[in-house]
């Protein structure tokens, strides 16, 4: 079993900057791919970026160029380094892992996920 818990959310100016972090704990953390999803109200859930364990990462076009995922093994920790805000990334990030080194942008491939922390990004 793996405990994920998001932390660094909350209200910036467009512009502005966030860096979200997961902690996770349980089961191998550095054999576990992870990903970073988010929800707006009213849409539905999206893939945001993902990570191996080699750090090969993903992102989608939405966030590209902007943010970053990272993740440091040793602190069992997985980093969104969100930059250049927009009102449109307003939304519950949430982090997920996943039991295997493949990453996925389906958020239905991943086996846990935290709680989730609300982004607010005001015009």
């Amino acid at each position: 079993q793996v405990q994920l818990v998001e932390s660094g959310g909350g209200l910036v100016q467009a512009g502005g900057s966030l860096r979200l972090s997961c902690a996770a704990s349980g089961r191998t953390f550095s054999t576990q791919a992870m990903g970073w999803f988010r929800q707006a109200p009213g849409k539905e859930r999206e893939f945001v970026a993902a990570i191996n364990w080699s750090d090969n990462t993903y992102y989608a076009d939405s966030v590209k160029g902007r943010f970053t995922i990272s993740r440091d093994n040793a602190k069992n920790t997985v980093y969104l380094q969100m930059n250049s805000l927009k009102p449109e990334d307003t939304a519950v990030y949430y982090c997920a892992a996943r039991r295997g080194d493949a990453y996925y942008i389906q958020g239905d491939r991943y086996d846990y996920w935290g709680q989730g922390t609300q982004v607010t990004v005001s015009s």
